[in-house]
């Protein structure tokens, strides 16, 4: 018999015209048609659409001729797998966001190009732009927060408690082994108002704390830090106000490069004297709790300068909420802790994994940054025409490192992730019975539970129950001739395989009381 290739059947190329079909002469061998294949209709040399067709399809199937199968650089397809995983770590962290009472919102994937110019600092050459579309400059949203600013100012929001679970795009390095994606999903929890100091702040850092502890995801240190504290240590340092910024994106690479790697891009840069960079130094090495605190309070320089006594003021009450709280442990006043964005106006944080190398180490190295956020009060107000400011402070779930870690783990451990939800598998064990399943799986659907039933009119039991064991479905109702005859139906435990009969009327009850946790 013949066999069409892939081509055909997969990619539907042939032309419509006489079907192919096989001769069977009188004697009774099957042959195929003696014009097969059909003689080319154009001129010689062109085999016409069909021909062409078949070459543009060998092309791409591994020819190199024809258009790439593969995801763009950065992203990824997510297999049903993947994507079972990424719903059960999305519902862990939007229960949390719920037990705090945010309200969830959604704004769309484009913004104006002029609503994220200018709020990102250096990492603003990392936004997707987009060519004119009917007159309007477009970009791809960067981040999450930005939108919500625009969100407030443009609706006059001056008090919300959000969150928001959406893709962002940045065209950045991709890392994939290590979660870091050109389009990848961020989950924000931000809270705008004027509230008393501090308060809303140990709340984002309680969020952050007991998401990653619900994730069991190792041990994490959140290291935290103030903008202004680290204004008031460039300007007693020397540093002009107008360098601040650029300065500040220097040292937020400190969690990545050695020091003197960060004090020569300082010099050689952004041109900070080598007496500027080291008196800097001197500060952003510096990390522990309360007792930091009382120092830098008590620092002759960073006392006299009014913004940094501002920070430490608020930091010192913060680590006061935070040990109500129970998680000051957890947290590490961190001077080299900078978050790039521009945006930032107070407190900064960033959640880390943390990896002991091996049992010679005294501390814990980081292997990666979880989450991070900060308070932005002056964002909203770039956005309302008369300046009016709102007060926000957010915090941020890298889900996508978090998801890569979890996937890795899942790989290693063998575990079976179920694609699906089905509770039940309507079977039967004889032929002609799929009017009896039919109905009994409408009665099912309509009582709200779960099920499934393959599709053949007359499936073998067997592949039937298999189907169950493969895809982890908890029961199977097995409803034969014999228990149609005396009004049960079979309720196969699918993992003991143990049956009963239930009583067709006592079905729903029996298999609610089962799948109850």
């Amino acid at each position: 018999m013949l066999r069409l290739g892939p081509l055909a059947a997969a990619g539907r190329l042939l032309p419509a015209g006489p079907r192919l079909g096989l001769l069977r002469p009188a004697g009774g061998r099957v042959s195929l048609s003696r014009a097969w294949p059909p003689r080319p209709r154009g001129p010689v040399g062109d085999c016409g659409l069909l021909s062409q067709q078949v070459r543009a399809a060998a092309g791409s199937a591994g020819g190199g001729r024809g258009p790439a199968l593969k995801t763009p650089k950065g992203t990824r397809d997510h297999p049903p797998a993947q994507t079972a995983l990424r719903d059960r770590l999305l519902a862990a962290v939007v229960a949390c966001f719920k037990r705090h009472g945010a309200a969830a919102i959604d704004t769309p994937v484009l913004e104006l190009r002029e609503t994220l110019t200018g709020k990102y600092g250096e990492e603003a050459k990392l936004i997707y732009e987009l060519q004119d579309q009917g007159g309007e400059l477009l970009a791809l949203r960067y981040d999450l927060t930005v939108p919500f600013a625009r969100y407030l100012a443009m609706n006059k929001i001056t008090n919300m408690k959000r969150y928001h679970i959406a893709k962002v795009y940045r065209r950045d390095n991709p890392a994939t082994t290590r979660g870091r994606y050109r389009e990848f999903y961020q989950c924000d929890f931000d809270i705008a108002g004027q509230f008393d100091p501090m308060i809303p702040d140990a709340e984002c850092l309680k969020i952050m704390h007991e998401i990653l502890s619900d994730l069991q995801l190792g041990d994490f240190l959140i290291k935290v830090n103030d903008r202004r504290i680290l204004n008031g240590v460039f300007a007693v340092c020397g540093i002009p106000e107008s360098k601040f910024i650029t300065t500040c994106s220097t040292v937020d690479k400190l969690d990545k490069l050695p020091w003197e790697e960060v004090k020569n891009e300082m010099v050689g840069e952004k041109g900070l004297s080598p007496e500027a960079a080291d008196r800097i130094g001197e500060y952003v090495q510096l990390h522990g709790g309360l007792e930091l605190i009382e120092q830098l309070l008590q620092d002759p320089k960073l006392s006299q300068n009014k913004l940094a006594k501002e920070g430490l003021g608020d930091m010192k009450l913060l680590f006061e909420y935070l040990t109500l709280f129970g998680i000051a442990g957890k947290i590490s006043f961190d001077l080299s802790l900078a978050r790039g964005l521009d945006y930032y106006t107070g407190v900064i944080f960033e959640a880390v994994l943390l990896q002991q190398e091996n049992d010679h180490v005294e501390e814990p190295v980081s292997v990666g940054s979880v989450a991070g956020g900060g308070r932005y009060d002056g964002l909203v107000g770039m956005f309302d025409p008369k300046g009016r400011k709102v007060p926000c402070v957010g915090v941020s779930i890298g889900i996508e490192r978090i998801f890569s870690i979890l996937e890795q783990r899942v790989k290693a451990s063998g575990e079976k992730i179920r694609t699906t939800e089905t509770q039940v598998l309507v079977a039967t064990p004889q032929k002609h019975l799929l009017a009896a399943r039919l109905k009994l799986i409408s009665e099912l659907w309509d009582a709200g539970i779960k099920a499934e039933m393959l599709y053949k009119k007359d499936p073998k039991l067997l592949k039937q129950l298999q189907y169950c064991e493969d895809t982890g479905i908890p029961l199977a109702a097995i409803i034969g001739q014999q228990e149609l005859t005396d009004g049960v139906v079979k309720l196969r435990d699918v993992a003991t395989r143990e049956e009963v009969d239930i009583p067709r009327e006592k079905l729903l009850d029996e298999i609610r009381r089962r799948l109850e946790p």
